[in-house]
């Protein structure tokens, strides 16, 4: 058959039996890595009424849409105007600051962010939370929070997106800095977040968050420890004030890189404690990658991916995700999840290890955000992601440019938007 040409499936249809695809063994129950079966769509959704045709599908290897729990839709794509001048964290910190006066406005902000959601559409994600700065000009931030708002709306349906403040600790220190802003994310049913580093003020500041976040039923999200120092722990400041306030929302810490170079003993001994406390954790490998352990003219050393394995051991709710495109964070990406799934697979050698791994791109941060589960039980919508791939092997081996994708059992236009598209807002000033 041709690969692309399936039959439409969606509300009015009739039901096609998708005949011998390869599934996850983890996303239907089973403990094998994957399972050949046969899928029925009807109306939409997965079925289990009598097909009316059948498409020979090859084992192709189906997934529910994937779920991107960290980026940052705000900084997306303005490389071409602003890269990073060294490639480092530091040179990316400053050249953020340095593009956002008299650009990040309305004009500027809602071409890139679509563009961000519209590539993340085309390559099956069905659910994103996007980091937004709250830090410097914060007449800036407001409108990045309205334009999310208008985009959130716009998408609803096709995306379900999520915000989460990114600010910093020394918004303690204005007076009343942190009620206004746990106040706008509340108003935006959004979640409260904050970059912890060594200070020290951090456990006041970590206590004042938390104390505003359950004040106002919050979620929290801290960018935390992206660095390779392995004096640097903080994630274990988070660990024991979440414990010590009894906090009850839900709690995500991403990067987390320190603990890769940290001593054993003291990493894992941190490990036990985000598991006592509940912690979510999510990696950007790719990201990561790109930033950490860079020195100019030296051969990088360490990866920076956080300790995925020794997490999962004990427990703690794992994730992977995009986080930045095309901005001086990551010069690359383009938010497509199984981009990032085959890169965390050769990243943190995830691929001779438990078979559950797909979770950490689709139930893990559904969970760890409480969007809806990602699913391919009877009755769950027939958002689907297709790849001629038969195998892991395969799946990682190819791009999968050709696969498909279908929401509600219909086939998208999976057609990327064009960079030269945002040619405009790539003037200097």
């Amino acid at each position: 058959m041709d690969f692309k040409a399936l039959p439409d499936a969606g509300t009015g249809s009739r039901a096609i039996r998708l005949e011998d695809v390869s599934i996850p063994g983890c996303l239907i129950g089973s403990e094998d890595s994957l399972v050949r079966r046969d899928i029925t769509l009807a109306d939409g959704k997965i079925s289990d009424v009598a097909p009316e045709e059948s498409v020979a599908m090859g084992g192709a290897m189906v997934f529910p849409c994937f779920v991107d729990m960290h980026t940052h839709l705000d900084k997306a794509q303005i490389w071409n105007r602003t890269p990073n001048p060294d490639g480092t964290f530091l040179g990316a910190l400053e050249a953020v600051r340095d593009d956002k006066p008299g650009r990040w406005d309305r004009a500027d902000l809602m071409p890139r962010m679509s563009f961000a959601l519209r590539s993340a559409f085309a390559h099956g994600t069905s659910a994103i939370r996007t980091h937004l700065d709250y830090v410097g000009d914060l007449g800036a931030a407001a409108i990045s929070w309205e334009v999310f708002s208008d985009l959130r709306e716009a998408w609803a349906g096709r995306i379900d997106l999520q915000a989460a403040a990114l600010t910093i600790g020394e918004l303690c220190e204005e007076a009343g800095g942190l009620a206004r802003c746990a106040d706008l994310v509340a108003r935006h049913n959004a979640t409260l977040g904050m970059v912890s580093y060594p200070d020290p003020r951090l456990r006041g500041w970590l206590s004042s968050y938390i104390a505003a976040a359950a004040e106002r039923g919050l979620d929290l999200d801290f960018h935390t420890d992206e660095t390779m120092d392995p004096e640097v722990n903080t994630l274990k400041d988070i660990a024991e004030l979440v414990l010590e306030h009894g906090f009850e929302g839900k709690v995500v810490v991403g990067h987390v890189c320190s603990l890769s170079t940290m001593p054993e003993e003291e990493a894992l001994a941190t490990l036990d404690l985000v598991a006592r406390a509940g912690l979510h954790v999510v990696s950007l490998p790719m990201c990561n990658l790109y930033l950490q352990d860079r020195h100019a003219a030296r051969t990088p050393r360490n990866r920076g991916i956080t300790l995925v394995h020794e997490m999962k051991a004990r427990g703690i709710n794992v994730s992977f995700a995009s986080d930045n495109m095309r901005d001086p964070f990551y010069a690359y990406g383009d938010m497509d999840m199984l981009e990032v799934m085959r890169e965390a697979t050769r990243i943190g050698h995830i691929d001779h290890s438990e078979a559950d791994w797909a979770q950490a791109f689709l139930g893990n941060p559904a969970l760890a955000c409480e969007f809806a589960q990602p699913s391919l039980a009877l009755g769950a919508p027939a958002d689907l992601v297709i790849c001629k791939a038969r195998t892991w092997t395969e799946l990682f081996a190819r791009p999968q440019s050709d696969r498909i994708v279908l929401r509600d059992g219909r086939a998208i236009d999976r057609t990327l938007p064009d960079f030269a598209e945002l040619d405009p807002l790539m003037e200097p000033l």
